[in-house]
């Protein structure tokens, strides 16, 4: 009987190893979930998180504002490369306003290739060739501004 009730608790335990050891130690410090042991004394002490769905919803006009004024504060390569990631993978193509503020955080920072690789995304964005080309068009004086070329441009 001894022996089963050991087989038990290491049991638990182990699971409860695996389970500390699949999420971050963020996730599991909300709320401790405590389990009881059969020997005497002993309580195992397992983290959970509850999720929330009553997320707010941001509007277009203020997630175009809220990156324009963090590409406007950008003052290296990896804070850049940091908003682009973010920026890029919502659901949305960015507003022309937020491409035209990250080529000037890009050539800012003197970093071409990422100014050149964010027409790139754009393109991947997009539906079609034909809002691409808006896009291009819209932007063309900033890129005749500060000198970018599209990927096409160089001859790839």
């Amino acid at each position: 009987y001894r022996f089963i009730l050991r087989y038990r608790v290491l049991g638990e335990m182990n699971r409860i190893g695996a389970i500390s050891r699949t999420f971050p130690k963020s996730f599991l410090t909300n709320v401790l979930i405590h389990a009881r042991s059969p020997c005497v004394g002993q309580s195992l002490c397992v983290g959970a998180r509850s999720y929330s769905s009553n997320h707010e919803t941001e509007s277009f006009e203020a997630f175009t504002e809220r990156y324009v004024k963090f590409f406007d504060g950008v003052d290296d390569q990896f804070e850049l490369k940091r908003g682009l990631n973010n920026c890029f993978a919502y659901d949305l193509v960015p507003a022309p306003s937020v491409i035209e503020a990250s080529l000037r955080a890009a050539r800012r920072v003197n970093d071409f290739s990422t100014a050149v690789r964010i027409f790139e995304g754009v393109k991947q964005k997009v539906e079609n060739s034909s809002q691409y080309n808006l896009y291009l068009e819209e932007l063309k004086p900033i890129k005749d501004e500060l000198g970018i070329l599209t990927k096409e441009e160089l001859g790839f």
